[in-house]
């Protein structure tokens, strides 16, 4: 991991009726959507992350054994676990298809919850490291 960027943090909202084990790895998807993550980069254990949000680890093994089927993860025993180097899925227009579904989703969520489209954008940039932002 490079010196230069902050660690990434997990957070959770108990508040929000998701799965606290859905929120784990929506966090570590968004988290390489966004560059704060990248290949190589190593997770918690699952004890540390466990303790960090006082939750079970067997919730904590159960998002990491999901994300490692999925492709996103790799686990080496005795080292940890890190963000692989995942292959795209799909083709191009297969995945641009997903995007807008995507957005049109976030974007309908957001209305019904009386946000507007720029409010979205506002947010997602607050998202993107500065660094990424640069190039």
């Amino acid at each position: 991991m490079s010196s230069r960027r902050a660690p990434f943090r997990f957070r959770l909202d108990l508040q929000s009726g998701v799965p606290v084990y859905r929120q784990i790895m929506d966090q570590v998807r968004g988290g390489v959507a966004s560059g704060a993550l990248t290949v190589g980069d190593q997770l918690p254990t699952v004890r540390q992350l466990a303790v960090d949000l006082s939750i079970n680890p067997n919730t904590v093994v159960r998002a990491y054994r999901e994300l490692e089927f999925g492709g996103l993860l790799e686990t080496h025993q005795g080292t940890g676990t890190f963000i692989s180097a995942q292959k795209l899925r799909g083709g191009e227009q297969e995945r641009a298809r997903q995007l807008a579904q995507i957005v049109g989703d976030c974007v309908a969520r957001a209305g019904a919850a009386g946000f507007i489209v720029e409010d979205l954008i506002e947010q997602l940039h607050e998202l993107v490291p500065e660094a990424t932002r640069r190039r």
